[in-house]
């Protein structure tokens, strides 16, 4: 359905602007004049909606538009001060709809703001945008209408999304430079051998001299990489996408994930942020109210590895039993005993969700500790690498010479 944007004046003949949700022009100034308020100006957003049809006019940034998590975040932040404020939520979302740049998003809210005015929950307003709005999201939401404390939940839920795109930001940026040092350090390596390296070491073939074993090395591996460098890209390009669709494959999920937790280093890492990624969410979840079976139903796909969910479904499975969270947990080899055991103190405490924010933040700290280690100890090995590779073209292409000097002397 288009989304248009109107200026109109109220009854006293204030000026008002805003978004609304229409089938076409006429019918969005019927409903203007039907909520009391005159129309003066309407037009359409030109939006494209990815993955769906064009609605209205498609501008060419429209087909790159998307939703960032940082957008979504902020206007949680603002909603939760309007709630607070005492502003309705159909006021407070028409508010933030007319402020929002993003055309993409801009239709969103005003789809969201049309059906929590026609009687629709929040919660169920934002499940039918799951693209934008996640299943934590739509639950913590959901929680917060039921206890009546939308305002507390939103503000919650604005500082968990910040607090996860800035832990995923400090990841991206201490990986960035060894990824960039690889990469750059592979395509001129590449371009050596296969461009480089063949122009120089044709003068030692057309000599028809014996010549060393690394020369003779370096010809072959140069003469291959000439010939065939096609056939390695398609090879290449082949393994990953058959990879790909191997992991999509319900044995393949399962031991690509079981890999990623026994990889040397970087297993350890990948626990690490599982385990961190669980109790955020589940904190959170239980801090705004939403039941533990149901907490654990939604971080079970938050955690994104199959051997944490099916411990997580074995929890469940034993809670309904009438069983405590931490003792199926214990017996897991992935959950590390250190949490397992506070835990425990959280549940005996009654301070889970105090308990679960400190074992995320411990292991958050120690994730990017790792990560940090990991990286300045990639960069030296780079540099050998590199300086090894390197070496052993020019002692390739330097025996020769030196060989043939000693033969002119």
């Amino acid at each position: 359905m288009p989304v248009y944007e109107y200026t109109a004046l109220d009854t006293s003949g204030k000026n008002l602007s805003g978004i609304i949700d229409a089938d076409s022009a006429v019918i969005a100034r019927q409903k203007l004049r039907g909520s009391g308020v005159f129309p003066v100006e309407v037009k359409e957003v030109s939006v494209s909606v990815p993955g769906g049809l064009p609605s209205g006019p498609v501008s060419v940034s429209g087909l790159f538009k998307r939703v960032k998590p940082a957008e979504v975040s902020v206007t949680t932040r603002q909603l939760s001060v309007l709630l607070a404020a005492g502003v309705p939520l159909v006021g407070a979302l028409d508010a933030l709809g007319s402020q929002i740049g993003n055309p993409l998003f801009k239709k969103i809210m005003a789809q969201i703001k049309e059906s929590v005015n026609e009687g629709n929950s929040l919660a169920l307003s934002l499940s039918q945008h799951p693209k934008q709005f996640s299943n934590i999201y739509v639950n913590m939401v959901r929680a917060g209408e039921a206890s009546g404390a939308l305002d507390v939940v939103l503000a919650r839920l604005a500082e968990y999304t910040e607090n996860q795109e800035a832990l995923k930001g400090r990841f991206k940026a201490a990986l960035a430079y060894p990824l960039v040092m690889t990469l750059v350090g592979s395509l001129v390596l590449f371009f050596l051998v296969t461009f480089v390296v063949p122009n120089i070491t044709r003068v030692f073939t057309d000599m028809h001299h014996a010549l060393p074993l690394p020369t003779l090395v370096l010809i072959a591996i140069s003469s291959f990489f000439k010939s065939f460098w096609w056939a390695l890209m398609i090879v290449a390009v082949g393994l990953v996408i058959a990879v790909k669709q191997f992991i999509k494959t319900s044995r393949g999920h399962h031991l690509w994930d079981r890999l990623k937790l026994r990889l040397p280093v970087l297993g350890s890492i990948n626990q690490r942020i599982a385990v961190a990624r669980f109790s955020r969410t589940l904190g959170t979840l239980l801090e705004s109210g939403v039941p533990l079976l149901s907490a654990l139903d939604i971080v079970k796909n938050i955690v994104n590895n199959i051997l944490f969910g099916e411990a997580i479904d074995n929890a469940c499975e034993e809670i309904e039993a009438g069983k405590s969270l931490a003792i199926p947990l214990g017996r897991s080899p992935w959950f590390p005993s250190i949490a397992v055991q506070m835990i425990s103190v959280g549940e005996q405490s009654g301070e889970l969700e105090a308990m679960l924010n400190k074992i995320a933040d411990t292991y958050e700290k120690d994730v990017e500790t790792q990560i940090m280690a990991m990286t300045s100890m990639l960069e030296p090995v780079m540099i050998v690498v590199m300086a090894v590779v390197v070496g052993f073209i020019v002692m390739s292409i330097l025996l020769p010479i030196f060989e043939m000097s000693q033969m002119v002397q």
